[in-house]
């Protein structure tokens, strides 16, 4: 091009941009799609092709394409209706491609293929879809399945009796899409997210991942990339992450359009600020949910769980929850939500006597209908099939409450649940298991089969967040009293504003499964979902010819390396959101492991005596999650994004802003395979510190300078621990339940190197009278070079909340870590007026 025509050229490219910009409404093709400036965005079609793209505020665009006529909505009810916002947007075209700029995006779209790329403010890139073929689709139909459950066959399986399916005929209900949305990763780019899949897995690259709803699955259709960015999917149907050479992408079984939302942080924290943005803010949990659950694989009657809790009392071992398993019903009525009267026969007192020793009873409720339930509920045509209830319509969701949750459960006392086999259907826990134990692919062929046939292809993947949907809104419009609190084994985006705790599922005790149960927990709380929890123990332990039951312990709590095992679960337990024990085989109670004096029976309440000392701490935290959308156990990405040392670190994390857990996963002492079984020297295991900072062994108290890998002592009785340089950080009393001694002193750790800062939240702990604005708070800082410790003047009040309260400040100097033990420092009452003191 000579001179003159490049000027000509440019000239005309500039006028265009300023009509671009200024206009209402201004198209601009070149052959490919057709761009139609809209508000917030752009409409594209080409042909019968359309593609939209829109901000949805300056860190969130939504792409939504179909490839024949208008978009349809995937219905999933994951996001939250939102208020149209006015982003201000610079819109330019030139050449190929069509720009639309906030003040933290640019995001551009080639118009010869509706290929869509994303850059940060500076024009870096983030992400680029594949920009020769971005989408494909593929017709598919929909079927319905039409159920005879009178002539349906009961099978006995590990996941309880379940009714088999009895399909008489399925028909056409309509059409949907086969689509997949491609990506085109960056060199050295790491990918997290995607839920809880037991592989062991950290960085995804180079994966393929079947995301479907399962007793051992957690799907979650959310990525996060150490590159700043995130991606929701919001679709409902069984989905497929591929990183390999010929496909880079998610592949969606059955949708009426791709949609998804690019969230941009750079910081993880902010991207999880945008996922909850559109799908919803988490509540704060009842404060007894951050001390001890305990549970097993069942209490048989009322004797048995009095007499449990009654050990715990006069042992003076903390418990704030107790649990009720399965089959507290009548006979062979799987999932009746009443209990049986020869075993529990006056539900309202026994939970009663229970409030009365100053726990909480959790139960366990099921998505199967029995007995009248079935036939009231048919007759309104409120059941799906296999005698699973309609979650999907809100009338059955209501009758579900109302009718038989309410009537003989809640009004009796129940204080949160158990929403056991949210998924609610499986195929390969059944007889068949091991044929197809080692075939992902068939696996995932096979489940999404039976979930599709019972739930419909747009929605395997729906039922535990409409489940879960019913249970917390029909639970508000009963009470205000009790935070909805529902522990459930199935998940997906939008579930947290729902109440929801979820966990691993049934696992099987090896120490290989415990690795994946840390790197899959924190690939399940990057996703946006905060409360993730496991069963320490694990849930089956004794060997079985069964793939999923072939636990490595025969001889369970009487056998030492088992009991190792089960104190390294419990101390990684600690440092979760929620902290329980549960299991089938063998029960659970620390008594089961030793009496005082002996070396396990001492470490299990070592970690249930500290996870009750930090709970001032850890209720702040929780407040965090709630109103600033933190994430309380985190993957090292969240604070160390920059160090690429981290990347694919899977066994160690931390807990809120100041601790740096790092598990034991393999046996030290007495599993197999030891040289000298029981032998009484420390060991140790490697860890890496992370840069930027220093950190304090929360043992020792010896200090260490941040990126680089060291030996840290394991004993039996503590995992590796470190201490951010200037965390603050909050203890409480030794206590035997969440709120046993309200105006106890706090003892307030300060680990100096840096300044730092920390708010301490209360509230009455258990109503929700915390969203009435009923909840006091107050910052505690530290000036590293003044050596300064200031506590500001507090904010708000509540019914019942502390006028005066002693505390105890403890510098932790060097070589002294003070650990789980109580030490003497500075005195001082605090008034709800600002303090200063020199340290």
């Amino acid at each position: 091009m000579n001179i003159n025509a490049s000027s000509k050229f440019s000239a005309s490219i500039i006028i265009y941009i300023l009509i671009f910009s200024l206009s209402a409404k201004v198209t601009f093709a070149q052959s490919g799609f057709k761009a139609t400036r809209i508000s917030n965005g752009l409409l594209l079609r080409s042909g019968n092709k359309t593609l939209r793209v829109e901000f949805v505020d300056p860190a969130i665009v939504r792409v939504r394409s179909v490839p024949d006529g208008d978009l349809k909505s995937n219905e999933t009810d994951v996001c939250l209706p939102l208020s149209e916002k006015n982003v201000k947007l610079d819109f330019t075209g030139g050449g190929n491609f069509v720009s639309l700029k906030s003040k933290q995006l640019e995001v551009r779209v080639i118009l010869a293929t509706g290929s869509v790329a994303y850059y940060d403010s500076k024009g870096n890139t983030l992400l680029k879809e594949d920009q020769q073929k971005p989408r494909n689709f593929e017709k598919v139909e929909l079927l319905k399945s039409n159920y005879n459950d009178e002539v349906s066959k009961v099978e006995k399986t590990a996941n309880g009796d379940r009714v088999q399916a009895n399909i008489t005929n399925k028909e056409r209900v309509g059409s949907a899409w086969h689509a997949e949305q491609n990506f085109t990763w960056q060199r050295g780019e790491a990918l997290y997210g995607l839920g809880s899949h037991q592989e062991n897995l950290m960085n995804l690259r180079g994966t393929r991942q079947y995301l479907y709803e399962h007793n051992l699955k957690k799907s979650m259709p959310v990525l996060m990339s150490d590159m700043g960015y995130g991606l929701l999917f919001d679709v409902g149907s069984a989905t497929i992450f591929r990183d390999e050479p010929e496909k880079h992408g998610m592949e969606m079984l059955a949708v009426n359009q791709i949609d998804y939302y690019f969230m941009y942080g750079p910081e993880f924290d902010q991207i999880i600020h945008q996922f909850r943005t559109l799908t919803g803010k988490v509540e704060i949990p009842p404060k007894f949910m951050f001390g001890y659950i305990q549970s097993k694989e069942r209490y048989k009657n009322v004797n048995e769980l009095d007499s449990v809790l009654n050990r715990f009392r006069n042992d003076a071992i903390p418990l704030d929850v107790i649990v009720q398993d399965w089959q507290y019903w009548r006979g062979n009525l799987w999932g009746y939500k009443r209990f049986d009267e020869t075993k529990f026969p006056e539900p309202e007192k026994m939970i009663s006597n229970i409030h009365q020793k100053k726990a909480h009873f959790m139960l366990s409720i099921w998505p199967q209908v029995a007995a009248e339930e079935e036939k009231e509920m048919s007759a309104k045509g409120y059941v799906l099939g296999r005698k699973i209830y309609d979650a999907f319509n809100p009338a059955a969701r209501k009758m579900y409450w109302d009718r038989y949750v309410n009537k003989n459960l809640f009004s009796k006392g129940v204080d949160c649940w158990w929403a056991d086999s949210s998924e609610p259907v499986d195929y390969d826990w059944s007889g068949k298991a091991n044929d197809i134990a080692n075939n992902p692919l068939v696996r995932f062929q096979k489940n999404v089969q039976v979930m599709a046939d019972l739930l419909g292809d747009l929605r395997v993947n729906l039922f535990s967040l409409h489940h879960a949907m019913g249970i917390y809104e029909n639970q508000r419009l009963t009470s205000s009293t009790k935070r909805v609190v529902n522990l459930t084994r199935a998940s997906y985006p939008g579930m947290q504003r729902y109440g929801t705790v979820v966990w691993n599922g049934d696992t099987k005790a090896t120490w290989n499964d415990f690795k994946s149960w840390i790197s899959g927990g924190l690939n399940y709380m990057t996703t946006g979902s905060p409360y993730w929890t496991i069963d320490a123990g694990a849930f089956f332990v004794r060997p079985s010819k069964t793939w999923f039951s072939n636990g490595d312990f025969p001889d369970g709590t009487s056998d030492d390396a088992y009991r190792e095992f089960y104190i390294r679960n419990l101390q990684y337990a600690c440092w979760l959101p929620v902290m329980r024990s549960h299991g089938t085989d063998f029960a659970r109670e620390p008594w089961q492991f030793g009496g005082p004096g002996n070396a396990f029976y001492d470490a299990i309440l070592k970690q249930i005596k500290l996870r009750y000392r930090l709970l001032p701490y850890t209720y702040s935290i929780a407040a965090m999650v709630h109103k600033m959308d933190y994430t309380m156990t985190r993957a090292l990405l969240f604070d160390f994004r920059k160090d690429k040392k981290v990347k694919d670190i899977k066994d160690e994390f931390m807990f809120g802003n100041a601790f740096l857990i790092c598990p034991i996963t393999d046996p030290q002492y007495f599993g197999k395979g030891l040289s000298s079984p029981g032998d009484k020297t420390v060991k140790s295991r490697t860890v890496y510190l992370p840069e930027g900072t220093l950190w304090t062994n929360f043992w020792s108290g010896r200090k260490y300078k941040g990126g680089k890998s060291i030996d840290a002592d394991s004993p039996l009785d503590y995992i590796p621990v470190f201490v951010k340089a200037g965390s603050i950080v909050p203890l409480g009393p030794n206590q035997q339940y969440a709120g046993e001694k309200p105006d106890a002193p706090l003892e307030i750790r300060i680990y100096p190197g840096k300044n730092g800062t920390f708010t301490v939240y209360e509230d009455d702990g258990t109503t929700y009278d915390y969203q009435k604005g009923k909840t006091t708070s107050y910052d505690l800082s530290w000036n590293d070079i003044r050596r300064e410790f200031r506590i500001s003047k507090s904010r708000g009040s509540y019914d019942g909340m502390v006028t005066a309260r002693k505390m105890n400040i403890v510098l932790v100097e060097k070589n002294k870590g003070l650990g789980d033990g109580e030490f003497t420092g500075k005195q001082l009452v605090y008034e709800g007026m600002e303090l200063v003191i020199s340290l």
